[in-house]
């Protein structure tokens, strides 16, 4: 039975599946993201993670489950929603043949709230070439572009598919700071995409593990650190599963396990008490590398 879906939150999925011919790319995924929350959505490369957006912004049909933005179906939006929204995809190739210049002036008509203000200073700032046609600009350039774009238009939501990887360091560290301002002080909600833990680390408030097309895991950054951490087991046999366990693997050098497991009900399993057992803390980086391994 799925879960019921939460009033206030601005994105949220619940049981999606999604098959690309007889390769499951999506598992029952639920998601949701927090009102005024910045969450960061992890995984390595091939998890999921741009399949798993695409069905949240409607732009593929699911298998199973479903999914709803700012309360209204993904695959229903209406307009009122659609202007709420700031989407950058991971590559931003829509709209080729205009101009830059082109592009903004055609979009300012569609949306109530646009700030054109903001779009000729972060021309101004970014030096990005007004009049040359968008297929001829660089990846990086490109993405300046979207990410320009969507903020344009002041959103309430806003979702970005790997937004740094085409960016340089500089760039990558201005678009770190604007989420942060923008959620900061517009209260905007922002789910983004990523595999660099740095940028995580630096604005989100929220992160999700994606592995495989399984959510493994959803927590305030806050709380990683006390509910998730890797215990260690002694022994060459295989332990039996633990209450809470998100991986394992054997550690050759040593001997034993190494589990990450989530408390439950406050509580580490009975396993962390077995003579030679011991808990320790995990690092984002760190969990990551253990979950995704």
């Amino acid at each position: 039975m799925l879960k019921p879906l939460i009033n206030n939150a601005p994105l949220q999925a619940r049981g999606i599946s999604k098959f690309y011919g007889s390769t499951q790319v999506l598992r029952e995924v639920d998601f949701e993201l927090p009102e005024g929350a910045v969450l960061g959505l992890i995984g390595r490369n091939g998890a999921g993670k741009s399949t798993l957006i695409r069905a949240l912004m409607g732009l593929i049909e699911v298998d199973a489950g479903s999914a709803h933005v700012l309360g209204e179906p993904a695959l229903a939006m209406s307009d009122h929603v659609k202007e709420r929204l700031g989407y950058v995809p991971q590559n931003p190739d829509a709209l080729g043949w205009l101009r830059i210049d082109e592009m903004f002036a055609l979009l300012r008509g569609f949306y109530r709230n646009w700030d054109q203000a903001f779009v000729d200073a972060q021309l101004d700032r970014t030096k990005l070439p007004r009049e040359r046609s968008l297929a001829k600009l660089s990846p990086g350039e490109r993405q300046q572009v979207a990410l320009i774009r969507a903020l344009a238009v002041r959103p309430g939501l806003l979702v970005l598919d790997e937004p740094a990887a085409a960016l340089d360091p500089v760039a990558r560290r201005e678009l770190l700071r604007e989420i942060a301002l923008r959620a900061g002080e517009s209260g905007t909600s922002v789910l983004f995409s990523t595999h660099i833990v740095s940028d995580l680390e630096r604005v989100a408030s929220h992160v999700a593990f994606l592995h495989e097309g399984r959510m493994l895991l959803q927590a305030p950054m806050d709380d990683l650190k006390e509910r998730y951490a890797r215990l260690w087991l002694p022994g060459n046999a295989a332990p039996a599963k633990v209450p809470g366990e998100l991986s394992r693997r054997p550690q050759q050098a040593f001997g034993g396990w190494s589990l990450v497991v989530e408390q439950q009900d406050g509580r580490w399993p009975e396993a962390a008490q077995q003579p030679g057992a011991r808990i320790e803390a995990l690092g984002l980086e760190d969990l990551f590398v253990e979950i995704a391994e």
